[in-house]
């Protein structure tokens, strides 16, 4: 019986996996005005589409109704809640700004009560180095405060002015979301066949990205609004001016590991001991270090788990090179591409590895048969 024979790569293989890659290219060139959209769209399927299977099974199969209850639940919970927290942060941002150009925030006076509460050797040192001059500071550091909130809200009303292309936005992430929330099952599966990958890397591949994004998703957006909710309520019960703009930049910058929500606490602290203010500086720097500082020492080892630990170092360069290339989408596209990095590696190390065993183990038969044909 003929045995057929092994299919070479041929020159019509080479054009399909060309027209392959050329189709998917322009396809994401397509999708690029709506990629925020999209991303948000997977990232709310891979969330919440176990949750909808399971509730499906609860409603005796209805899937269509069990999809519908979980976009409902998500719009309740995450979209209106942001669309507020949008508009409270135009209008804070919009006050503050105004409270600063028209003097009533006297950035002058409070860089004047800073450097007098300072201890002599401190002033001598910041004199060394030319910072006394409170006139040059207070315009640096007042145009920095006022061009940023400028900034906050300006993008804010961007998008507000920017209604029609927001919806939009907003209509495909939930129109997509609710396909992939009632098919996501059928969809993976059809991906999953099409990969050019062998079986056993393709499937750790894909359950390591799935693995990620939930954890990311869970670790860092969890812990970011536990952070910035608990430190907007502790600056607005000690009556410190933007509280709603500190507890979002908080939130913010608990995305970065090594620097947290430190960056913000940490010179209001520093401000408030250095005028006097004791009994509140001594209430910030005890909610800091072990209210706010200790949600992420708690939530996120509970939240993310070991299987998904990547060195510190990592995930601030992988976040902040996500956050500088892709805006606000890079907290979670950063972190994944480094996750599957190391993912990729270290399956191509197992695989050396492997393929090192092997042929130790065929040498070690070629030996043993060419003892037993030739012995001694």
């Amino acid at each position: 019986m003929e045995t057929p024979r092994k299919r070479t790569f041929d020159i019509e293989d080479a054009g399909f996996a060309a027209l392959v890659v050329l189709i998917t290219l322009a396809f994401a060139y397509l999708l690029a005005p709506y990629f925020g959209a999209v991303l948000w769209g997977v990232v709310a399927a891979i969330m919440f589409q176990p949750l909808t299977a399971r509730l499906a099974v609860k409603l005796g199969g209805r899937i269509n109704l069990a999809t519908s209850l979980v976009l409902l639940a998500l719009v309740a919970v995450f979209v209106v809640p942001s669309i507020m927290l949008g508009i409270s942060l135009v209008n804070e941002a919009s006050s503050l700004y105004g409270k600063i150009t028209s003097g009533q925030i006297d950035i002058g006076r409070m860089l004047h009560d800073l450097q007098a509460a300072l201890p002599s050797t401190v002033r001598r040192f910041i004199a060394r180095y030319g910072l006394t001059d409170l006139e040059v500071l207070r315009r640096e550091f007042g145009s920095s405060i006022t061009s940023g909130l400028q900034t906050v809200a300006g993008r804010l009303l961007t998008v507000g002015q920017g209604a029609l292309s927001f919806i939009a936005a907003l209509g495909v992430m939930l129109y997509l979301s609710y396909f992939l929330l009632r098919d996501g099952q059928r969809y993976g599966d059809l991906i999953r066949d099409a990969l050019p990958l062998h079986p056993n890397a393709r499937d750790s591949l894909i359950a390591h990205f799935l693995l990620v994004v939930r954890a990311t998703m869970r670790g860092t957006v969890v812990v970011a609004i536990v952070q910035g909710v608990l430190g907007g309520v502790l600056f607005s019960l000690l009556g410190i001016e933007g509280a709603l703009i500190w507890g979002v930049l908080m939130g913010f910058f608990s995305l970065l590991p090594a620097v947290g929500t430190g960056i913000i606490w940490v010179p209001v602290a520093i401000y408030l001991f250095a005028t006097g203010e004791m009994a509140k500086a001594a209430i910030v720097t005890f909610c800091g270090l072990f209210i706010i500082g200790m949600v992420d020492n708690v939530l996120r080892p509970i939240l993310v788990g070991r299987d998904t630990r990547m060195p510190d170092f990592v995930v601030l360069i992988a976040t902040l090179s996500g956050l500088e290339l892709f805006g606000l989408n890079g907290f979670i596209i950063g972190p994944v591409i480094a996750a599957l990095f190391i993912a990729v590696w270290n399956q191509q190390r197992d695989r050396k590895v492997a393929a090192s065993g092997t042929l130790r183990e065929e040498g070690a038969v070629e030996a043993t048969e060419e003892a037993a044909a030739h012995p001694s």
